[in-house]
């Protein structure tokens, strides 16, 4: 009943934690380009204005992937919180990956289209990372489920250190942060504009958005999974994590779509193999 709660609560509350991180992002962001930046909170401000738009999609199609995108968004903060199984999670985060796939390429406009193809290579790139990943905590504790991951009684970080390294590449990717941003940006002036983002407005923009602050939360959340032993510790891990990822996003260049799958798996990967043979080494 504990876990239950706990998992309605962070369903709840995801959003605006979501929000609140994406607002500290562009304040930090906006530092290390040296600007004063939009205020934490303007996230906030954004959605609310996109929500208070006329709701326009381009087909219904569009309009059922966003829903079902942003409900697997939702659903996999509550099962994680839950306690339940890592590879049901995965599951479910495909579907809504594949659900944002489907709701670009339904829209006719190249540049979704572009979009749409560049996102499911990206999907491609990064779910066998994300997979293999959770098979390393299956290896280290004997099980799948969240709730017994976290009461394992040492950091899992120092049995995962490669496999911490490997799923930053792919959450990178997932979070569509530079240098791989290249299926959408929030800034349009790529070659693509805004990729797979491009046909979205007012309301149908705003569930993605919404959608994404939920990814954001669970990634963090998949990540606290490192460092369960102690609340600081793990305060610790997922602040210097994410601030990591704002700091690779400022400093790196967008790459294209085959120096990313030519780079990311083998490096990927590679260590995720190399962590395999540590793990059963001891």
């Amino acid at each position: 009943m504990s876990n239950l709660l706990l998992a309605l609560t962070a369903v709840i509350l995801a959003p605006f934690a979501g929000a609140l991180i994406s607002g500290i992002d562009r304040k930090f962001t906006a530092w290390f380009q040296g600007r004063v930046g939009p205020p934490i909170y303007q996230p906030f401000l954004d959605i609310i204005k996109l929500l208070g738009k006329e709701c326009m999609a381009v087909n219904s199609r569009q309009r059922i992937c966003v829903m079902v995108y942003l409900i697997s968004a939702m659903t996999t903060v509550f099962l994680f919180f839950l306690g339940s199984d890592l590879l049901l999670i995965f599951f479910i985060l495909t579907i809504g990956a594949v659900a944002f796939v489907l709701g670009a390429m339904s829209a006719p406009s190249p540049f979704s289209q572009i979009g749409a193809q560049r996102e499911l290579i990206q999907v491609l790139t990064y779910e066998p990372l994300i997979l293999l990943s959770f098979a390393g905590f299956f290896l280290v504790t004997g099980s799948f489920s969240v709730s017994y991951i976290q009461t394992w009684d040492q950091p899992l970080l120092f049995n995962l250190p490669l496999i911490y390294i490997a799923l930053g590449f792919a959450l990178t990717i997932k979070l569509r942060k530079s240098p791989f941003d290249i299926s959408a940006s929030h800034h349009g002036h790529q070659e693509i504009v805004k990729g797979s983002l491009t046909d979205y407005s007012g309301p149908q923009l705003a569930f993605v958005e919404i959608a994404h602050w939920y990814e954001i939360v669970f990634i963090l959340a998949v990540f606290s999974l490192f460092w369960s032993t102690s609340l600081a510790g793990m305060a610790i891990l997922l602040f210097l994590t994410y601030f990591a990822e704002i700091v690779i996003d400022n400093i790196t260049a967008r790459s294209t779509w085959r120096w990313m799958v030519a780079y990311v798996w083998p490096a990927g990967l590679g260590m995720i193999i190399i962590n395999y043979v540590f793990i059963l080494s001891i």
